[in-house]
């Protein structure tokens, strides 16, 4: 018996398996394209509102006011405190003149715009602009800003951040239950398919092993069927993952719901996207295969 590796048998008789087994085959298949397209999705998902996350951290910003007793000399003294503080970037001071500048600019177009304009300018206040590091501890930067004599008074959003934050590690918790999910019970079906081809097969396994064939003889083709079942789902689990990303995408850009969002591209991430799905759908191919065959070579 020739022992030597044969990659052209390996990969021909494991490619006949897969047709000798079709519906099972087919399942083992459909299985790991279901188990790598939510894993995607929900991947893609927890990515894109990562980088949203990261874009409120470095526009999105709270303002502290600064009491109205003070000075200018002593508003714009309080500037290294407020940057002392855990978590803050950087902070750029405002004065009410320049507040109330801004303020009139903003509403320019609006039909009251001159009413805005005229405001006086003790309505507005000398403020910090504050900017983070981590948006998820906005609230506790809040605090700690507030905390500092001189400062009375902020404008923030923080629900925003806490809603982007519990988004983002809801959709990364759930990726995770699935694809362990997911990934048991593709690993059972493909165990099951290779499991059925080494049933059938018993009797000529049994032949090979008394005429001398290795293990690794045997085991090969029924390895190189778990691969090429794993490897199949990947290629088509990446083709329906790049559609579906497509349309939620245009869905988004273009939708009125959605204006503040924005959706990374596919082209910036397939190379990634097709590399995790191949190397997962090998592992899972492979390791199924692994499994089935062992007891079949106990001879």
């Amino acid at each position: 018996m020739k022992k030597s590796f044969n990659l052209g048998y390996y990969f021909s008789e494991g490619f006949h398996s897969i047709f000798t087994h079709g519906l099972m085959s087919f399942a083992a298949v459909m299985m790991i394209v279901a188990c790598l397209l939510i894993m995607g999705s929900f991947s893609l998902v927890a990515l894109n509102l990562e980088r949203e996350l990261g874009k409120l951290e470095q526009d999105n910003e709270f303002l502290a006011f600064v009491d109205e007793t003070y000075t200018r000399e002593q508003a714009m003294g309080l500037q290294s405190r407020i940057e002392a503080v855990p978590n803050v970037s950087y902070v750029a001071f405002t004065t009410k003149e320049e507040a109330q500048q801004n303020y009139a600019a903003k509403y320019a177009s609006d039909q009251n715009a001159e009413l805005y304009s005229e405001l006086p300018t003790e309505v507005f206040r000398d403020r910090y602009s504050v900017h983070m590091n981590d948006l998820s501890l906005m609230q506790e930067t809040i605090d700690a800003v507030e905390a500092i004599e001189g400062i009375q008074g902020h404008q923030a959003a923080p629900e925003v951040a806490e809603g982007f934050v519990l988004v983002r590690n809801v959709a990364a918790g759930v990726a995770m239950v699935l694809i362990f999910m997911l990934l048991a019970i593709s690993l059972f079906i493909i165990y099951n398919t290779i499991k059925l081809g080494t049933f059938t097969r018993r009797e000529e396994i049994a032949i090979m092993k008394m005429c001398g064939a290795t293990n690794g003889f045997v085991r090969g083709p029924f390895i190189f069927e778990g691969m090429l079942l794993g490897l199949f789902g990947a290629v088509v689990a990446f083709f329906c993952q790049w559609v579906l990303y497509a349309i939620i995408s245009r869905a988004i850009d273009t939708g009125e719901t959605f204006q503040l969002l924005s959706t990374i591209p596919f082209g910036e991430m397939w190379g990634w996207v097709l590399g995790i799905f191949a190397a997962t759908g090998l592992v899972v191919g492979t390791g199924g295969s692994v499994m089935a065959i062992r007891k079949f070579l106990q001879v």
